[in-house]
């Protein structure tokens, strides 16, 4: 498989792939290919269909395959950011905030993501529930705004907002930490809430995340009466 990846701020990722050579999607982010690209629907499994729906993203999985010959499939970001690729091997899973998977070779395994201390779950908001990618093979995240790296050593701990955090190494841990002082947590505007990762493994953080364009746009609309 080879691919390009093109547009910005709203970018697309073209993939030519080889005869009977698969892509994987969950989004319906498909917007051109060559008309030997045929599509089928798979859940995947029961289990692995309602993880999947769990984590935010869709019970069904589209797999595209091209049929007597080499083919071409693009797949578009649906939000302002940027397309990151990453390889997958089945000694460096890694886990990505739900709804960042884009599309992938067929090697590559979907499955839900759970954070050990269940204090993420009822405070962590989207740092909670997350996807883990597994297998082998060449995946596409969504990034929404501009992406930045950082590659934490053991212990190494980063604080980030929620909703900031796009992709970690399975080899992180995530925990949720209370602001502290209650002055801060009532007027300081960021939440109550801060998601901790410590390493070791490679972190990758998002500029503007959905959620918070989203808050800054409904804060300035009108409100009806």
């Amino acid at each position: 498989m080879r691919y390009q990846i093109v547009g910005d701020p709203t970018p697309v990722v073209i993939c030519d792939i080889e005869n009977n050579e698969s892509m994987i999607t969950e989004k319906g982010s498909m917007c051109w290919m060559t008309p030997n690209m045929e599509m089928e629907t798979s859940a995947g499994g029961l289990g692995k269909a309602f993880g999947r729906m769990f984590s935010g993203e869709s019970i069904f999985q589209n797999i595209y395959t091209a049929k007597g010959g080499p083919g071409m499939i693009a797949f578009a970001s649906s939000f302002p950011g940027s397309i990151r690729v990453v390889e997958i091997t089945p000694d460096r899973p890694i886990v990505v905030q739900k709804s960042g998977f884009l599309a992938s070779e067929a090697g590559v395994e979907l499955s839900v993501f759970f954070q050990k201390k269940v204090a993420s779950g009822f405070f962590g908001g989207e740092g909670f529930i997350m996807q883990k990618l597994s297998g082998r093979g060449t995946a596409f995240l969504e990034i929404d705004g501009h992406a930045v790296e950082y590659d934490l050593k053991a212990g190494e701990r980063m604080v980030v907002d929620t909703g900031n955090l796009a992709m970690m190494d399975a080899t992180c841990t995530l925990e949720i930490q209370t602001v502290k002082g209650v002055k801060n947590m009532l007027f300081g505007g960021e939440g109550l809430f801060n998601t901790v990762v410590t390493g070791p493994g490679r972190i990758v953080l998002q500029t503007m995340p959905v959620s918070g364009l989203a808050a800054a746009v409904a804060a300035v609309l009108p409100q009806k009466n």
